[in-house]
């Protein structure tokens, strides 16, 4: 469906620019920007390696097992259907570090890892647990110290001072990541008082 909709929205802006004789700045910023895409993407790729192989560095050392050590305090409160030696507990911590970063790319595949032990322990297969629930929120809302991928795509785009959104981004990330928290422990809850 999404794919209609860009081929739609593609066909129209050719069509007028067609007959608001702007065809050639129409091709001239499909071209650019194709190529500020693609420039992008590679300065994008730098970051990923290097937060992708920094988690299989952590995994393999222990590292993951450390840090769902300290996070554990925190987990008990928000996922307290989480059995405590269990894989889920490292890698939501491991994901929650990456967004905290800014490296929301990298964070991706730990979260997905982080789903499945989730799954693994869920009772109702076909449901999702208050756990996965609370991680998605949590996940979602993505709370960022220092929005690394962000500043990397400002330092692309030539931007003269990048990291002049990391305050501004902590405070709505800070905001959001609360409310998630409140809003699914307020479903949870409700659900349990419904279930």
């Amino acid at each position: 469906m999404i794919g209609y909709i860009w081929l739609f929205l593609i066909v129209v802006s050719i069509i007028v620019s067609i007959f608001t004789g702007n065809i050639s700045k129409v091709t001239n910023a499909m071209l650019d920007n194709a190529s500020f895409a693609v420039k992008l993407s590679i300065s994008l790729i730098g970051v990923m390696a290097f937060w992708l192989g920094l988690v299989k560095i952590a995994e393999k050392s222990g590292l993951v097992r450390l840090i769902s050590k300290i996070f554990l305090p925190v987990s008990r409160c928000l996922f307290p259907e989480i059995p405590k030696d269990n894989p889920a507990i490292g890698h939501i911590a491991m994901n929650f570090s990456a967004n905290a970063l800014g490296v929301t790319n990298a964070a991706t595949p730990i979260g997905i890892k982080a789903m499945q032990e989730l799954q693994k322990i869920n009772d109702k297969k076909d449901t999702a647990s208050n756990s996965m629930c609370m991680f998605l929120g949590m996940n979602t809302s993505g709370f960022q110290l220092i929005p690394a991928s962000a500043i990397a795509v400002l330092v692309a785009a030539g931007n003269t001072n990048p990291t002049e959104i990391i305050f501004p981004t902590l405070v709505a990330t800070c905001i959001s990541f609360g409310s998630a928290i409140v809003v699914t422990k307020i479903f949870e809850k409700f659900g349990r008082k419904n279930g």
